[in-house]
């Protein structure tokens, strides 16, 4: 899996990450959003059992095996100076213009 990271997206990434270890996880994110589930970009300290290396450039970039499934093999991440938020897209599908990052990474 790979993502292509405009830019501006990869810029405000890497201040994200800032000089704290971490990983920038794909994820699926079903609890609590009273729908079908979100795209989130969760910032973590470490990778889990089971997940799965993408190729996104120089940024540490991860999905859970089991949300593979979810996502397509090539997929695109844009940051537009307008919006706080990321949008999501591959080839043949639109995932969201609405991602966000939520840091979870212990303080």
């Amino acid at each position: 899996m790979n993502i292509q990271i405009n830019p501006l997206a990869e810029q405000r990434l890497t201040q994200i990450l800032g000089d704290q270890p971490g990983y920038i996880k794909l994820f699926y994110d079903t609890e609590g959003c009273g729908c079908d589930g979100i795209t989130v970009l969760k910032i973590v300290s470490a990778p889990d059992n089971g997940d799965i290396e993408v190729q996104a450039g120089s940024l540490p970039f991860l999905v859970s095996g089991q949300q593979a499934i979810y996502f397509e093999e090539s997929m695109r991440l844009d940051a537009d100076e307008k919006f706080p938020s990321y949008k999501l897209s591959s080839d043949s599908t639109f995932y969201s213009n609405n991602v966000k990052n939520r840091d979870v990474r212990p303080s």
